[in-house]
């Protein structure tokens, strides 16, 4: 019988084929992993670099209120006002609906179903939401502001919260609009147009303060008795939302997302989304009752409200370059990788989230803890802003530094859960974070005051970091770290160590410098921050706590 040998592909691998077979695949693997790693890390250089550049220039707006409101009633409605929409966004936009909506439509655009479909119905059902919220909001205004800051009662700062937030409160629905849009987009891989978002908020609201100041309704925003009438800027408040959605929405247009709202419909997959959202929902509410505790607190000491936000604009930098960038950018990653079962490279890309985040989180925490008051100083105590304002911002800012790895951390954490559409643990976890958030702030407020706040919303973090971290063990390797991250961290923290002693010892060196005028102030905090980071820099590459190749390449990517 003729003896026919079979085909090459089907022959069986072994001797040299079998180990050049296992060789590609170790080859092709070690690839995928390392462009996994230049993905992660170019989207969240991405989302990270707008986002720096937004909350640059949200400092240049909040010294223009420092400079001019100072710590005074006005200034203080204002923020309360401000919050309100924010305060709902998070809780039905970037909180349930996103942490729902983003990881369903990843999936869908993964298997190649009718994405573009379930967005639009989900952009239709969020709209008519959203219109009740801004009606019932509107027309409920004063019990919002007291439930805020009940502090306000019987005072001039609660007329002019109540005015200014109806004004306000329209921008919920633009804003929460823009959610949706930004999750499309960066469910598809598209970071830029909802990272810069943020800038036109900012920029706009600098721009109002810059016109008011040359004289157009001064008498408005500077008048606390005139405040009830409205403000330029709360109408800002407004016009930024409206440019805001604009932008994200022509972006997602031209990535293939034409999406207009229609009718609302209630399909299976809405239904499913609603069922998925609602714990998220409960979660996010329990995150703005955190919030709420933490302004009624500081809405019974005066000027405390202001301190309490310039020192959460100070830790919001460093958290949403990078906790905020890595939690955008993981989610949908995490949600495609699930989806077809790669289980290796989703422990690669959350290891590297874990990795890149603490590797930036750690030396921020450190340079808010060591050097806070040089910070306040140099950027807020200017005008109406004074010395004694400096000191009760820079205590609540060492205090929310301590527990930036923490909040850090969360943004890595929370897309192991929400990309297994699993938002009832993550629930149940921040209902227990909210009880020790509200029994510390509230219960050491009558013997330490309004920085008792701050240290409820920060040790509550590390209490929550701690939930989220035991609650991930048991969903196998994909939320385990792996042996680079368990080598890389401890030298991190050294090189840490050696950074917040170099700080501590050369803002004494500086200070009397610094002292002489703002220039000089300005000069010694910019030296502070290039040799901060030079120290970190030289003496992490020396220990081997990170590898720049990875940031090279994904720089190189970007351009």
């Amino acid at each position: 019988m003729k003896h026919v040998s079979a085909p090459p592909s089907r022959q069986a691998p072994n001797g040299p084929l079998r180990h050049d077979l296992r060789r590609d695949k170790a080859n092709a693997s070690k690839h995928g992993d390392f462009m996994t790693a230049i993905r992660l890390i170019s989207g969240a250089v991405t989302v990270g670099a707008w986002t720096f550049l937004s909350r640059i220039l949200g400092f240049v707006r909040d010294i223009l209120i420092a400079a001019w409101l100072g710590s005074g009633p006005v200034a203080e409605a204002f923020l309360v006002a401000f919050s309100l929409p924010n305060m709902f966004r998070r809780f039905f936009a970037e909180g349930a609906f996103n942490m729902a909506f983003v990881p369903m439509f990843a999936k869908k655009l993964e298997v190649g179903e009718d994405a573009h479909g379930f967005a639009r119905d989900a952009l239709s059902g969020l709209t008519l939401i959203l219109v009740v919220i801004a009606i019932l909001g509107t027309v409920f205004m004063p019990w919002l502001v007291l439930a805020m800051a009940s502090g306000f009662a019987n005072d001039m700062r609660f007329d002019a919260a109540v005015t200014l937030g109806r004004i306000v409160f329209v921008y919920v629905v633009f804003i929460s609009l823009a959610a949706l849009f930004s999750g499309v987009l960066n469910a598809g891989g598209k970071f830029a147009a909802a990272a810069a978002a943020p800038v036109l908020l900012n920029i706009i609201l600098i721009g109002v303060l810059i016109l008011a100041e040359l004289g157009y309704g001064r008498s408005v925003i500077g008048d606390a008795d005139n405040a009830r009438h409205g403000t330029l800027l709360a109408f800002g408040v407004v016009l930024a939302g409206v440019a805001q959605f604009a932008l994200v929405w022509l972006a997602a247009r031209t990535a293939g997302f034409g999406l207009r709202p229609g009718w609302p419909r209630l399909t299976p997959e809405i239904k499913r989304l609603a069922v998925i959202a609602a714990p998220a929902m409960l979660a996010g509410g329990v995150v703005q009752i955190n919030l709420l505790v933490g302004r009624q607190v500081a809405s019974y000491f005066d000027g405390a409200i202001v301190w309490l936000s310039f020192a959460d604009r100070l830790y919001q930098l460093p958290l949403g370059v990078v906790g905020i960038a890595i939690g955008i950018v993981l989610l949908p990653d995490l949600s495609r990788r699930l989806a077809a079962r790669d289980t290796d490279g989703g422990q690669f890309a959350f290891s590297r989230a874990v990795e890149m985040s603490l590797a930036l989180a750690i030396p921020a925490a450190a340079a808010l803890a060591v050097i806070p008051v040089a910070m306040v100083r140099t950027l807020f105590e200017h005008g109406a802003f004074g010395p004694a304002d400096t000191a009760a911002t820079a205590l609540a800012t060492a205090v929310y530094g301590l527990g930036l790895p923490a909040f850090v951390l969360q943004k890595a954490l929370q897309p192991l859960y929400f990309a297994r559409q699993d938002t009832g643990r993550p629930f149940r976890f921040a209902a227990a974070a909210m009880l020790v958030n509200a029994i510390l702030a509230i219960g050491l407020a009558p013997f330490i005051g309004y920085v008792a706040a701050a240290i409820g919303t920060t040790l509550a973090a590390w209490f929550m970091l701690a939930l989220l971290h035991l609650g991930s063990r048991k969903m196998g390797r994909a939320a385990k770290l792996d042996a680079q991250v368990r080598k890389r961290v401890p030298r991190m923290l050294f090189a840490t160590a050696a950074m917040a002693a170099g700080l501590w010892l050369l803002d004494r060196l500086l200070a009397p410098i610094a002292a002489t005028g703002e220039l000089a102030a300005i000069a010694s905090l910019a030296l502070l921050c290039v040799l901060g980071l030079l120290i970190y820099g030289v003496t992490g590459i020396a220990l081997g706590a990170f590898s720049v190749a990875e940031l090279r390449k994904a720089m190189q990517r970007q351009t």
